[in-house]
């Protein structure tokens, strides 16, 4: 890591069926990735809504990644488009504030790719860590509201 120490916090909301059974697969398999990653498991990730994830920036997580199942492979049947529309919106939401949208990280991964699971973790942390420590999101709430 960075000679400055920084260390992401990053939360990431994972789908039951596929992305955290993914994630389980890593861990089992023994694949190396950065311990930066806090996840929090939900049924499906169309049930994660854009307050969750301002939420989890608000609070001071430097980076967020919601990983869901395949486009047509959701158990829920359309939980995953409803994730593109949501995530896409916070993205420009949060761009047309002044917050860098990189910081926010949509991904695909089944519960068969625990490889994948572990590069996306170790690229989206490299992507964090190069950003460095988030700016403070309290100005946010302010700008929206004028929106």
């Amino acid at each position: 890591m960075e000679a400055s120490g920084f260390e992401p916090r990053i939360i990431a909301f994972l789908c039951n069926w596929c992305s955290y059974a993914g994630a389980d697969l890593a861990g089992v398999s023994r694949l190396q990735y950065p311990p930066n990653i806090r996840v929090v498991r939900v049924m499906c990730s169309g049930g994660v809504s854009p307050h969750h994830l301002l939420y989890a920036l608000q609070k001071g997580a430097d980076g967020v990644l919601v990983a869901g199942c395949h486009i047509g492979d959701c158990h829920y049947l359309k939980g995953n488009y409803m994730t593109i529309k949501r995530v896409t919106f916070l993205k420009d939401l949060l761009n047309f504030v002044g917050y860098d949208p990189q910081r926010l990280r949509l991904e695909w991964i089944s519960a068969a790719e625990g490889p994948r699971f572990a590069e996306v973790v170790r690229d989206f942390t490299a992507q964090i860590q190069s950003l460095g420590p988030a700016p403070s999101f309290k100005a946010v709430p302010l700008a929206l509201a004028r929106a």
